[in-house]
This record gives C-alpha cells, structure tokens and sequence, in this order.
C-alpha cells in the first residue's frame, strides 16, 4: 500500500492492571493499528486511580501529551480506552490533534475492511451509533484536513445532520440488514437442513483461521478456491464458506468467520451478529488459537467471551492450537476438552486435524454391511444413503453403510 502511514501515538491509562494485562493490552492496540496502516510513534501509560470525568487522563498529561504530540509531528493520539463525546472535545482543545479512542480504530479498520454491501451496511450502523451520543466530539477534528484513522464512513457532512436524521438513517440501515438477515436466514436453514454438518472455525484474529481452511480446501475440496488471508487483525470480514469432503466419504461444510479481539466494541458485535449466525447452525466449533504467541490465554478469553455475548452454548467445541512449529514445547492442561495441537503449514498436521473434526461428528458413526433385494432397491434408494463398496450380486445390491448404531434398527432388514 502506497499511501503515506499516519504517524499515531498511543495513550493507555492504567487503572491497576497487573504488568502482565497491562502488556497485552498495549501490544493488541499496537496491533490494531498496524492493521490499520499507520505506524505508532510513541506509548504513552497514565497510572491513575479514577477515570478523569473531563479529560479521561487528567489536564496535566494532556499538556504533555501535547508537547510531545508537536515535536514528533504527530498528527493523532489514539486513547486505548472508550472515550465520552466531551471527553474527545475537550482533550482535543488541549492537545490540538486528533483524538481517536480504541473503538474508532476497530470501527475504522472495519469500515477500510468491509467489502460486501451487508459488511458496509453493518459497518456504518455501528459507526453511526458509536458517533450519535459522541457529535461534540467529532465536530472538530473531522473538518482537519487530510484523512486517516477515524475518518472512514459517514463524513462531515453526514455528522453535521441532526440527531433525528442521523437517528432516521440508522432505522433505514437496520431495516436494510434485516432484509438481508433473512435472506441469508433461508440460506443458512438450507444448509442446516441438508445432510451436511456445518464446521465453524473461529477465534482470535490472526490467529491463522483462513491459513487453516485454505489448507483444508487444497487437500480435501474439489473446488480449491481459496479464500483470503494476511497476517494482520482483521484481514477480513466475510465469512467463507467451502465444501470437505472427509475421508470416510461424508461432506462437511466449513466456515471462516471475522476473527475477535479482547473487549470488541458492543455495538460491533450488535452489527456483525447477523453475519456470526453461521455459528449459531454449526454442528462443531474450532476455536483456533495461536499457541506461538504468549497471550494465548486472553485470546482464548476473548473468543469465548464473545460467544458467551452472543449466547452461544451447548456446541462441539474443538480447541486447535496453531503454529506449534513456533513453540513446540506448547502445552495444554485442560484433558476433559478436545484439543490438537497444529501447524497449518505441514500437510500432516492439516490431516490430523481432519481426522479430528471426523471423529468428532461421527464419533458414533459405525460401518455396517448390507444387501438389498433388487425388489427393495427403489425403496431403499429414497432414504438417501451414501453407499461405500457397493456391489451388484446375483441376489441384490452389496455395500456398506456409514450410519449412527443407535439408527441400525432401521435398516436391519438389509444387515448381513
């Protein structure tokens, strides 16, 4: 990318987070704004014991702040934290910059990221909603010159509408979204009805999510088409959706949903829960996690956390730990869940992994040997059964069947 990176400095006030929180948190922000394609130039960290009600971190290091703000030639000062409308107003009186908080940069890496018209729609009604109560805010900074973090999706122009306009839109979005909800709705139920299980894989992003399906599709899909994937936050917010097929002959489908990142902004969430529903139909979650990295409990934590918002519950969930050839010596002490440990870059492990998801869809799946009478073969066809080493013999049709032992009993007429 060719454009000129904005030069950002990072603001994070610390209300007592240990060292090892308070890291985390600062490396996800600097991740999110290299996702963002601007370049941080300096960290700055406020210990405090209360929120400032005005300025969030005090006037005094707002003036500092400032003062460094001018000799690097910084242009914008990101607050890791969700700031007020007057907050914003009035740290921007003091410092004379921008000012974006943490949850203007998701929505801006959104908004730079969407590609489908559901995903822009999605994207501006959460940034619309997020600006609504904070108008005093933004007045100032988005009539600067030039662009840049923030300024992506509803313009000045836009923001400089009453709040009944701004109101009356955000309606019109919604019954736009709803619209397509239910058309992906029919989709999703056709799917759900078919006989072919819905795999989910889902997690942190950049975790190695799209790397892991497009590896699944190259061995096990007859289409090979790809999907895309980057190493940053947020490559991507479509959900891909590909056809497997297993090694014991049965169809799966597979899906890459938009990854997480801790504390992702409510009304994101909100936005994006028409386009996660896949997760609702899924028959197995893969909650992929990248084992190099040493923050894998928070990520981890911030998968979950969010399924748990979205009331997601009672599902498979297999734990996959990604990029092991980073960290071999990665261990995982929880025995009563599913879990594998992986490097969607070796062929084998990709195996491994379907072999896993295998045993756990089918896991009461048994083969069975039948012959059906040629007087029963119409019959027998119309239950839709996929048939493995299937033989014409002079008494009947001779195959195997892969089916659930609890369902024998209705076909055993045709056992042998």
């Amino acid at each position: 990318m060719n454009e000129k990176k904005e030069k950002v400095i990072i603001v994070h006030l610390n209300l007592g987070e240990s060292d090892h929180i308070l890291d985390d948190k600062v490396k996800e922000i600097e991740e999110l704004v290299r996702s963002s394609f601007a370049e941080v130039e300096a960290i700055v960290i406020q210990n405090a014991d209360t929120i400032n009600a005005s300025t969030y971190i005090g006037s005094g290091k707002a003036y500092e702040i400032k003062e460094m703000a001018d000799n690097m030639e910084v242009d914008t000062i990101l607050f890791n934290n969700e700031l007020t409308g007057s907050q914003m107003k009035n740290l921007e009186e003091i410092i004379d910059k921008k000012i974006v908080d943490r949850t203007g940069l998701i929505l801006d890496i959104f908004a730079r990221r969407a590609t489908t018209k559901e995903g822009k729609l999605q994207v501006k009604l959460a940034q619309l909603e997020y600006r609504l109560p904070r108008l005093v805010g933004f007045r100032n900074y988005l009539s600067r010159e030039g662009a840049g973090i923030g300024t992506r999706g509803p313009g000045e122009q836009k923001l400089e509408m009453d709040r009944r306009n701004i109101q009356k839109e955000i309606t019109q979005i919604k019954h736009q979204l709803k619209d397509s909800h239910e058309q992906r709705k029919i989709k999703s139920n056709k799917r759900k009805k078919s006989i072919m299980p819905i795999v989910s894989i889902i997690g942190y992003s950049n975790a190695g999510k799209s790397t892991i399906l497009n590896a699944v599709v190259e061995k096990y899909s007859l289409d090979n088409k790809k999907v895309y994937s980057d190493d940053m936050l947020f490559a991507t917010l479509d959900i891909s959706a590909r056809q497997i097929e297993l090694p014991n002959g049965k169809d799966i489908i597979m899906t890459d949903t938009v990854g997480f990142v801790s504390d992702l902004p409510t009304k994101l969430i909100e936005s994006f829960k028409g386009t996660l529903e896949e997760i609702e139909i899924s028959d197995l979650l893969v909650i992929v996690v990248d084992s190099s990295n040493v923050d894998y409990k928070m990520q981890l934590k911030a998968t979950t956390s969010i399924l748990k918002d979205m009331n997601i519950k009672d599902k498979k969930v297999l734990y996959c730990f990604n990029k092991i050839d980073l960290n071999p010596e990665f261990f995982y002490d929880k025995k009563d869940e599913h879990f594998i440990k992986i490097s969607a870059h070796k062929a084998e492990d990709i195996d491994k992994l379907i072999e896993k998801i295998q045993y756990m869809l089918y896991e009461k799946y048994r083969y069975f040997n039948i012959l059906v009478p040629y007087s029963n073969i119409d019959t027998f066809m119309k239950l839709n059964l996929k048939l493995y080493d299937s033989e014409y013999l002079d008494e009947g049709l001779s195959a195997k069947i892969y089916i659930e032992a609890s369902e024998v009993d209705k076909y055993k007429e045709y056992l042998r």
